[in-house]
């Protein structure tokens, strides 16, 4: 029996949109009071998203299923990341890829080839495209893949520390990438993606010799944030530590024995 955990929704994750938002720092808002309408509006938009996620998970878990939400900021390399776990795994794990970008194909390009299914997802419609993904976009993404036939759909979100957090994809499991290049103080300045999170991977750790990184500090800091996220220290470009990285996604697969 394989047993799915359910993808985190933390009521914290909703209060940081109710409240303070990365957003809202920028210019004067003092026009923009937080009211009643504006939490209504704002509670009706999680609670739909909420109920399309469970129904992601539902359609997941008919198939047999497991989804991970991958997250991170533009440029830690979750990317090279799923690049390196894809030829590495392609072989033993059927893996699904829901690519999720702002514009262009890049990323998508980048991770054909390895035998995965991919279907991409961009969110350039509107008003600077959207910072995230939502069940509702991850639902249409999924009518790309042939579920039947896969083990492990990987959701690659958009690059961003903040809005990602905020919504649930229908994902049983949630991990992020944090380099080593972004310093410091980011569990602390991003608690909420920090906090949401069952897998910290700490990326491109072969440059640590280079860079004035206090890793202890770091580590530190993502414990006092989130006491029981697995920490995975990695470098996507030499492949220290994919053996853990690669041997925890192996361990979601389900067992089709039989």
């Amino acid at each position: 029996m394989h047993s799915h955990d359910h993808e985190h929704t933390h009521g914290d994750v909703h209060d940081h949109a109710h409240g303070d938002h990365d957003h809202d720092h920028i210019g004067d808002h003092s026009g923009y009071e937080t009211g009643s309408e504006r939490i209504e509006v704002l509670e009706r938009i999680f609670d739909e998203n909420d109920a399309a996620a469970a129904r992601n998970r539902a359609a997941l878990d008919g198939a047999g299923v497991v989804a991970v939400n991958v997250m991170s900021s533009p440029g830690a390399g979750k990317t090279a990341l799923l690049e390196r776990t894809l030829a590495d795994l392609g072989a033993h794990v059927r893996f699904g890829i829901v690519e999720g970008d702002i514009e262009t194909s890049l990323d998508a390009d980048r991770l054909d080839g390895h035998g995965a299914q991919i279907s991409l997802l961009n969110t350039g419609n509107g008003f600077g495209g959207e910072c995230h993904l939502d069940a509702p976009m991850v639902h249409r993404a999924l009518h790309g893949l042939d579920l039947d036939a896969l083990d492990v759909v990987l959701i690659e979100n958009v690059g961003n520390l903040v809005c990602p957090a905020e919504f649930d994809t229908g994902a049983h499991h949630r991990a992020m990438v944090a380099s080593v290049t972004e310093g410091e103080d980011k569990p602390l300045k991003y608690p909420v993606m920090f906090r949401s999170v069952d897998v910290v991977v700490v990326n491109k750790i072969d440059l640590l010799p280079h860079l004035d990184f206090d890793l202890d500090l770091f580590l530190a800091n993502v414990r006092a944030v989130n006491p029981t996220a697995r920490i995975i220290l990695t470098s996507a470009r030499t492949g220290e530590g994919l053996d853990e990285w690669e041997g925890w996604l192996s361990s979601l697969a389900p067992s089709r024995d039989g």
